[in-house]
């Protein structure tokens, strides 16, 4: 179910600009955003940097499981 939030106009300015940077689309930005954001709430110890690490890292493509012989 989706809703509609109505979001300052100076923040959409700058998620635009990010979204640029990071070339993809201001929705694609806003929800990458509220899931970082969501993270940091969950995990305030954490910092940006490496909650940024964790989501590169989990839209890498799983190679196989290494078996120890």
């Amino acid at each position: 179910m989706s809703k509609n939030v109505k979001f300052p106009k100076k923040l959409l300015e700058q998620v635009k600009i990010s979204g640029y940077v990071d070339h993809c689309a201001a929705s694609e930005q806003k929800e990458h955003l509220l899931q970082i954001c969501k993270i940091v709430q969950e995990n305030p110890d954490l910092s940006y940097s490496f909650i940024s690490e964790i989501l590169i890292a989990d839209q890498e493509p799983v190679i196989g499981q290494y078996v120890f012989s």
